[in-house]
């Protein structure tokens, strides 16, 4: 007969065994809370042309030599990029680019990000119109679009996207936060709060409607919006070939910065 000092040994060694061992089930769920916390994960969507890899490679601290081949691309990536931006605090992003053209590509992208590995937070970027046209794979010569023919795709990509955001916000707790980033504000310098109008909720405007609905369906409370202006490349000091100087193109990208670092609980 085993003595109650054995008993109560054994006892106890199996209490410790089974703490350690849910500690230790926890461990991997309580890494993964501290990595979103430290370094949530971002979607940057958009419509092809629009410069979002570019964005994402200043946000991302990228060097210019990383960067040269996308600068100088006359197509976007047809495949998900990644980049992560860390900072001396341990605290950052992971940037998941979506790819713009409409192929099959990019809607497994946007199954990962909405649906596979939900993001934290959507960084959703248009041109006003402003976007670099693209050609189609496979043909040759420079691709023209009008103004209202790129916002009127502008509108039809970002319905896409939208949809894919309800759909996940009224199944799970992310994403909390979505950014129109409204980029390439060199080019429209003088009309820039009238664009900021245009992409905002209740303007009036098919942008804004987009967003109104987009609300109803995710809950208004749940889901942060803000409509930023934005500039990845100035015209140099004195604004030589485009209408905003460097120095007020770096502050409105730290705006833009800033409130994503609110967003995320970093400040």
């Amino acid at each position: 007969m085993q003595s109650p000092l054995r008993h109560g040994k054994a006892a106890l060694g199996t209490t410790i065994a089974g703490g350690a061992l849910a500690a230790l089930s926890q461990a991997p769920e309580r890494a993964s809370r501290l990595l979103r916390h430290r370094y949530p994960t971002v979607a940057v969507t958009g419509m092809t042309g629009v410069g979002k890899t570019r964005l994402a490679d200043r946000l991302a601290r990228r060097a210019s030599a990383e960067a040269s081949a996308t600068d100088g691309a006359e197509v976007g990536s047809a495949v998900m990029e990644r980049r992560t931006r860390r900072n001396a605090r341990l605290r950052g992003y992971r940037f998941r680019v979506v790819p713009g053209e409409n192929a099959a590509t990019r809607l497994g992208a946007l199954d990962e990000v909405f649906h596979d590995e939900p993001v934290d937070g959507v960084l959703h970027v248009v041109a006003n119109g402003y976007a670099t046209p693209r050609r189609t794979a496979g043909t040759t010569g420079a691709a023209l679009a009008s103004r209202e023919e790129q916002l009127a795709a502008e509108l039809e990509d970002w319905a896409i996207t939208a949809h894919r955001i309800a759909s996940m916000a009224v199944r799970r707790e992310r994403p909390t936060w979505l950014v129109v980033a409204v980029t390439k504000a060199d080019l429209f310098a003088d009309d820039i709060d009238a664009a900021v109008h245009y992409y905002s909720p209740g303007s009036g405007s098919p942008f804004g409607d987009k967003l109104d609905e987009l609300r109803a369906l995710a809950g208004g409370a749940r889901l942060s919006i803000d409509v930023l202006p934005v500039c990845a490349q100035g015209g140099g000091r004195k604004g030589a070939g485009s209408r905003l100087p460097d120095k007020a193109c770096s502050e409105l990208l730290n705006k833009l910065e800033l409130r994503m670092a609110q967003l995320s609980g970093h400040v």
